[in-house]
């Protein structure tokens, strides 16, 4: 799906947008299994009294907006992850048969496969991000994936044992994503190291290094997607408009190599020397992370990242 223009121009810049990686199929059939899913928290959080009764008109949007105006948590039961810390057995998270074919899309794998090669492994450092208005945002919310991402680079939102690790990220845009709404934006260039980041409110990029002078917004239409080098420089920018913005960070790496957060689940998306290695049942996939909630559940807690906020830069 790549060109050797686009193989040339992503390892020049970084990152690269590519257009209708997803039809409207595969779009509608991702929207509706988060429907589903949301129609059924907002039928438990009526009987809790938490939201008002739905009209017969209200969709998926309407519903989100009262869960989040009414303060209490609809991101995690959404979250294709699982959060850094505080993980119980009953801590809500999601893997679904449409997440799952998106994850393992044709067309998302042979963008990935011309930057990293055939063999490839779903990595399990991805989430959804879907962001309400940043106006209508307590101040206390400090997540990434609710408000606007501070600059980072993913290589550096990984643990040490991925440094040498081949790895891309695909950005897909579930809605259109605008400049008003805070779509990405990005420092285009090679950057060959990794530049130190501070553990804030969020992961990000210390003061002194940010790429200010050469960083540009990234508006991509839904179904599209950016996808980066793991050194290139990201955030977003804020979301100003009325709606919300949704879109899913997906990673992949290549097999064999570390995942970068090895005590989270991985699995094989493609493999052109062993085909049947690749998984193939989303259930599978769904037990996999089940199974690594109980086992962190009931044991010492294990860092998601690596910097703290005690050298000189992060002062």
């Amino acid at each position: 799906m790549l060109t050797q223009s686009d193989i040339e121009l992503f390892q020049k810049q970084g990152y690269l947008v590519v257009e209708d990686l997803l039809d409207d199929t595969a779009l509608n059939r991702v929207r509706d299994e988060y429907s589903v899913l949301m129609n059924d928290l907002y039928d438990r959080w009526l009987k809790e009294g938490k939201v008002p009764a739905p009209t017969a008109d209200m969709g998926f949007w309407e519903k989100l907006d009262h869960c989040f105006r009414g303060g209490f948590d609809w991101y995690q039961p959404f979250d294709i992850s699982l959060p850094h810390d505080g993980i119980t057995d009953e801590t809500p998270m999601h893997f679904g048969p449409a997440v799952f074919q998106m994850a393992t899309n044709r067309n998302i794998l042979d963008c990935v496969e011309a930057l990293i090669g055939p063999e490839i492994s779903s990595n399990p450092i991805q989430h959804v991000r879907i962001k309400p208005p940043q106006s209508a945002v307590n101040a206390s919310e400090s997540r990434a994936h609710v408000i606007a991402t501070d600059w980072h680079q993913d290589q550096g939102v990984t643990l040490q044992e991925a440094d040498d690790t081949t790895f891309v990220t695909v950005w897909l845009a579930i809605t259109d994503a605008t400049v008003e709404n805070g779509c990405l934006q990005v420092a285009s260039g090679n950057y060959g190291e990794m530049l130190p980041h501070c553990s804030r409110s969020q992961v990000g990029i210390a003061e002194k290094f940010l790429p200010r002078e050469n960083a540009v917004p990234a508006p991509v239409k839904a179904g599209g997607a950016i996808i980066f080098h793991p050194l290139t420089p990201h955030g977003s920018l804020s979301n100003k408009s009325d709606g919300y913005r949704w879109s899913f960070d997906l990673r992949y790496h290549v097999t064999g190599q570390p995942s970068g957060r090895s005590h989270f689940p991985e699995f094989v998306a493609r493999s052109r020397k062993h085909p049947e290695t690749e998984l193939k049942d989303w259930r599978v996939w769904q037990k996999m992370w089940e199974d690594t909630r109980h086992r962190l559940a009931h044991s010492d807690h294990i860092p998601q990242h690596r910097w703290g906020n005690d050298a000189p830069y992060c002062a």
